[in-house]
């Protein structure tokens, strides 16, 4: 058995690609009992039994566990179990969910001995100290609401936490293989949105932009795939982020990408020049648009201009090197349903990468939460919290929006119906109601809650296409879905409903014939034959111009080497029957 003097620090991911920055972040600053501090993360995806054997095999005396949003309700019976194997282990719990109702969780759970509020790398150390050192006493610890016998003591909440003295954690990159990095340059956000908990913390401040650029170097050395940022506002202090930019173009190394949370209106001329000058797929930007009803907006405590917004993302757009990932969230005040697909309608005209349809989350310690009654807001009682129905929007229509957004989700932010997609709205007054119906048509139908194939779900496609066109137009949406199709990979089975190309063999293979010699299209295959070219690439015949929908008899090239950087696109080539004839 382990030696029992020393204290587990206990992770619950919801995925196992995930990582948590404030475990690590706490033994980090704790470095002085680094020896007697453990570290273990877990998935809520784990059988329990097996999270509760490797707890009380590890025997500390102390168990400390984050908790969120995604694992409280794991956290919460995972505790109860520890508690009976393990009870005289004092536990702790610690982070938002738990933060702004600390009395609550421990009358509501007499095995957990107290809660740390906040910040927690100071207060973290010092609850080492008492426990591992016996230092200072419990009355004494700011940030911590805890059980003195019957009693529940509540001590102030700590002050703010110098960022740059908590330090780097990354310096093991095996314990991260396979997962994503996250990593902090700021805390606090200067904005006010009433449903977020980052509104609470107004004390805004930045990591010392040396030891930035020192730890940013350790990941570009190490070709890390994917760093994302979690700083609330990345753009909100404008030196800060550009020098950062400019030292990762400086010092790009043609792999990691970064990923930032941006407010979109803050970013100035020489900010967007400068992300224009980014290679390609460098850094991606996620945008919180929320909505664009100016009184939803006002209610919200938001700041945004949204036809800044539009600029912004549309020139941000032309450079086509950075991946935009727009949010919209459903449920928010004054925002009733048809409010709601304006919005959806504003954002979609964008085409942004990534369209994000999230619902409301009533969060403990949100003014959000305080001001529900007024709202007519009613959330889930359990995590994640989401609105239910509002003054405005009722449950019926919260129904109908989760259709919308499972449509969105699978067709357009699957990036494989570009082509297809783009045809189809023009069958409908605006984008929403595309979504809106073919949400309805897969309910009416069962079909969503059953897992379908990629094939399949273009053949539901074509289902849903027969009640809007004709089987002469039909072709048509069949011939673009072939082009998305082989866009995306170079497949081996053709669909039934494709084109039969046997008519056509004899000229595909007089042209890798000929693009055998002159490498006229394929200028990157030098060096192979005829045979190999049709292997690696792909020719399709169709009979519509893909892009105009223009009845023009003409060839596709698909060419796998050379994909879009932001949607994985092969590169497509339209040739003419006159360029296949003279080949």
């Amino acid at each position: 058995m382990a030696e029992r003097k020393h204290i587990l620090l206990a992770a619950i991911n919801a995925k196992y690609i995930h990582s948590n920055l404030a475990v690590y972040s706490l033994k980090a600053y704790a470095k002085k009992y680094q020896n007697q501090i453990g570290l273990a993360e877990y998935t809520i995806n784990q059988n329990p039994d097996d999270i509760l054997k490797g707890i009380y095999r590890d025997h500390p005396e102390v168990l400390c566990i984050s908790c969120y949003i995604w694992n409280i309700s794991y956290v919460r019976n995972l505790i109860r179990e520890v508690h009976k194997v393990l009870p005289d282990t004092a536990i702790w719990l610690g982070g938002p969910e738990v933060s702004y109702d600390a009395r609550k969780v421990l009358e509501e759970h007499p095995e957990v001995t107290g809660v740390m509020k906040g910040e927690g790398e100071v207060t973290f150390l010092e609850l080492a100290g008492f426990y591992l050192e016996g230092i200072s006493e419990l009355a004494k610890i700011e940030g911590i609401t805890y059980r003195d016998g019957d009693q529940i003591q509540e001590n102030p909440w700590r002050g703010i936490t110098d960022l740059s003295t908590i330090p780097f954690v990354y310096k093991d990159l095996k314990k991260f293989e396979n997962r994503i990095i996250y990593y902090e340059s700021s805390r606090g956000c200067p904005f006010s949105c009433s449903y977020c908990l980052s509104s609470i913390d107004k004390k805004l401040r930045f990591r010392d932009l040396e030891l930035v650029k020192e730890e940013l170097q350790f990941f570009l050395d190490h070709n890390v795939p994917q760093v994302k940022f979690v700083d609330r506002t990345f753009n909100c202090k404008h030196d800060h982020a550009m020098a950062i930019w400019k030292y990762l173009i400086a010092h790009d190394n043609g792999i990691t990408n970064f990923h930032f949370e941006v407010a979109a209106d803050l970013l100035n001329e020489e900010e967007i020049a400068l992300i224009r000058t980014m290679r390609p797929g460098m850094i991606q930007l996620e945008i919180g648009v929320q909505s664009t009803n100016p009184d939803t907006i006002r209610e919200i405590h938001r700041k945004m201009d949204f036809s800044q917004v539009s600029e912004v993302v549309t020139r941000v757009q032309e450079g086509h090197n950075v991946h935009q990932h727009l949010d919209l969230i459903a449920g928010l005040p004054y925002e009733d349903y048809d409010s709601f697909g304006k919005s959806f309608c504003d954002v979609y005209q964008l085409r942004p990468q990534q369209l994000q349809l999230g619902f409301l989350k009533v969060l403990k310690g949100s003014f959000m939460y305080q001001a529900a009654p007024e709202y007519g807001c009613v959330c889930q009682s359990r995590e994640p919290y989401e609105v239910l129905y509002t003054r405005w929007l009722p449950y019926d229509d919260v129904l109908r929006l989760k259709l919308v957004e499972e449509m969105v989700e699978v067709y357009y932010n699957s990036n494989q119906f570009g082509k297809t997609l783009r045809a189809i709205e023009k069958l409908f007054d605006n984008p929403f109601a595309l979504y809106e119906a073919l949400g309805a048509f897969y309910d009416k139908k069962g079909y969503m809650d059953i897992p379908h194939t990629r094939i399949r779900r273009y053949e539901i496609l074509q289902e849903f296409l027969q009640e809007y066109v004709d089987e002469e137009q039909m072709e048509y949406y069949r011939q673009l879905m072939i082009c998305d199709l082989y866009a995306r990979e170079n497949m081996k089975t053709r669909p039934a409903w494709a084109k039969d190309l046997k008519a056509y063999k004899r000229d595909i293979r007089e042209f890798y014939l000929k693009e055998e010699e002159t490498h006229e299209y394929l200028p990157e295959y030098e060096g192979y034959d005829e045979k190999q070219l049709a292997r690696m690439t792909h020719l399709e015949r169709m009979d519509y111009d893909p892009d105009t929908g223009v009845s023009e008899p003409c060839w596709i090239l698909f060419d796998y080497r050379s994909r879009d950087v932001l949607t994985y696109d092969a590169k497509m080539v339209k040739l003419s029957l006159v360029d296949i004839m003279q080949k």
